[in-house]
């Protein structure tokens, strides 16, 4: 049989950039293509804005014009998670500390940052109805502080356990599929919220979406770094 060669690195880079770089002309072209007077979907979504059950057009729009989108986008973050957790379960490490114990200094402001995150979250998500924010940003810094945390040498808590853990990073998702079957099922189209209930049903989404995104990014975190233990045996080896 032949002997198949791989190719270097430098031709593929150079058909990778190549293949950017039209995409990027494409863009470029279409952006150009637009009329100076469009206006877009701004004076649609200002009409419908008071119907759509928030007063943020951006929050109308990800959580009650175009759901779905949003949907999909978490279960492509669920499902990229469940594929690293899948890969690194039988590495002990990845529920162990990430980090050794930090310095006084250091394991005291953790300490005193990552409840005032906490709150800084509460308010992203409460302020996402009304102005900028959501789930994605309160998301975020749940995430960060669960990272803050895990670099100053803090291991998992004793009852956040595997199974605990799989049912919050699914817990946003699910319920955002619960919603848009169940409003299905009373009669109304996908994620077709009811009059009455739109503001109730969105934040419920969101706050369960803010706890599901912070799970999701702190374990992507924990699940890529090499623990504590594994750290100090290669700097050994290197010595």
């Amino acid at each position: 049989m032949p002997r198949v060669t791989p190719m270097s690195p430098a031709p593929v880079r150079i058909a990778a950039a190549a293949i950017c770089g039209g995409f990027g002309v494409l863009l470029a072209r279409a952006l150009l293509a637009l009329p100076e007077d469009e206006a877009g979907l701004a004076p649609l979504i200002e009409t419908n804005l008071e119907a759509s059950g928030v007063k943020h057009p951006i929050t109308a729009v990800l959580l009650n014009f175009r759901g779905y989108d949003t949907m999909l986008e978490i279960a492509v973050l669920v499902l990229a998670t469940i594929g690293v957790l899948s890969l690194t379960v039988a590495r002990p490490g990845t529920w162990a500390p990430v980090a050794e114990q930090a310095d006084p200094v250091l394991s005291a402001l953790a300490r005193f940052l990552a409840p005032i995150m906490l709150v800084v979250a509460g308010y992203l998500l409460w302020a996402g109805e009304h102005a900028p924010g959501g789930a994605f940003q309160a998301g975020s810094v749940i995430g960060a502080a669960g990272v803050l945390l895990s670099l100053s040498g803090y291991a998992r808590p004793v009852w956040v356990t595997r199974f605990a853990l799989r049912a919050v990073i699914a817990g946003g998702f699910v319920a955002f599929l619960g919603v848009a079957i169940g409003v299905m099922s009373a009669g109304g189209a996908l994620l077709e919220y009811p009059a009455g209930s739109a503001k109730t049903l969105i934040v419920l989404v969101e706050t369960l979406l803010t706890i599901s995104i912070g799970a999701i990014l702190v374990s992507l975190f924990i699940a890529s770094a090499s623990p504590a233990e594994e750290l100090r045996r290669r700097m050994e080896e290197n010595r």
